[in-house]
């Protein structure tokens, strides 16, 4: 979380909504989290003049006209650059990067794999509805295989990204999950997010209304979630269905339902630690192993968090180490050296 050293005054949510109007498609799942950030916002007790909303392009990437803060809407893919530009030369902003399937993972990719193994101290919102909303409903990154779509008419034949495991596999510090139409649990993971000091990686589950509706509808209707969600407690058992009477155990490295009083009881069932290097990447894969027998519930909250070194901190750190050895640089003795480069 950024060490902001001014006091800040009370805020609610209505202090981060600004006077222009919202454009989203009516029923679209960004109107939640957008609800859901002004509210969580308020009560970081942070100066809004200290917060900065980055975006690249698309339909998520409206968010930084609607939060009364600074912020920029930058370029496509091109957010965490911007991003992490911004750490490494104010540090002690409170950072938000906003951005999408498409933007985050396609030609953004390379730019997000980096931010996240660097750890700047920044927090990213993934909006994933799996599908292109902006430019009117192409396939995207995260869009199952056999997605028709206007780009794919016939289907799509690409593997899709699982956007926790790409974290995972670039050192983020801090995993987790949530969606659109779970407020009380989005909100948790905001601000479980704020107070990890690094990268911190949150994939928002968000409806896409007009080209990819539905997509999540069996987590988020009251008649599926029960048996099809998995919440993620630290130190607590995982358990769920509509009586909280089934769990999950490990069965050597492969995650197996239980039914609890029949043979099995929360003793048994698998513990979570959301510290745990290994079983975080059997959670983060449990929906798309192809090897796991049977259908699991996908899990949803914080899957990993450690503590590491943020780049800010460290490039401070050599900065002043150097210049306490060497004094400080001469900008204008550096391009007026004799050093040059002969082109034969």
């Amino acid at each position: 979380m950024s060490e902001i050293v001014a006091t800040a005054p009370t805020l609610t949510a209505k202090d981060f909504v600004t006077d222009q109007e919202v454009r989203w498609c009516p029923g679209c799942g960004d109107y939640s989290i957008l609800a859901q950030v002004q509210k969580v916002m308020a009560t970081l007790g942070i100066r809004r003049e200290d917060i900065v909303i980055i975006s690249g392009i698309g339909c998520s990437s409206r968010f930084p006209y609607y939060m009364n803060t600074y912020g920029m809407h930058s370029i496509h893919g091109r957010a965490t650059a911007v991003a992490s530009g911004l750490k490494a030369a104010r540090p002690e902003l409170s950072v938000w990067v906003v951005t999408g399937d498409g933007d985050g993972l396609s030609i953004g990719g390379n730019h997000t794999i980096h931010l996240l193994r660097r750890n700047f101290d920044i927090n990213i919102l993934l909006f994933n509805n799996q599908i292109y909303g902006l430019t009117k409903g192409q396939y995207s990154p995260t869009s199952e295989e056999h997605k028709i779509t206007k780009s794919t008419p016939f289907g799509s034949i690409d593997h899709p990204f699982n956007p926790l495991a790409l974290a995972m596999g670039a050192d983020a510090s801090f995993i987790a999950r949530t969606m659109d139409r779970d407020p009380k649990h989005m909100q948790a993971m905001l601000l479980r997010a704020n107070q990890h000091r690094g990268s911190s990686f949150l994939e928002i589950y968000q409806n896409c209304n007009i080209f990819n509706d539905g997509a999540f509808e069996i987590f988020t209707e009251k008649s599926t979630k029960a048996e099809e969600v998995l919440f993620l407690e630290q130190d607590k058992p995982l358990v769920f269905g509509a009586g909280q009477n089934k769990g999950i155990k490990l069965d050597g490295f492969k995650p197996v339902i239980v039914e609890l009083g029949a043979g099995a009881s929360a003793d048994d069932l698998w513990v979570h630690d959301d510290r745990d290097f290994y079983k975080a990447q059997i959670l983060i894969r449990m929906f798309d192993d192809p090897h796991l027998a049977g259908h699991l519930p996908r899990p949803f909250g914080v899957f990993f968090q450690t503590e590491r070194a943020c780049y800010e901190d460290s490039m401070t750190m050599q900065i002043q180490e150097i210049i306490a050895k060497k004094g400080k640089g001469d900008l204008d003795k550096l391009l007026r050296g004799s050093e040059t480069w002969v082109i034969s």
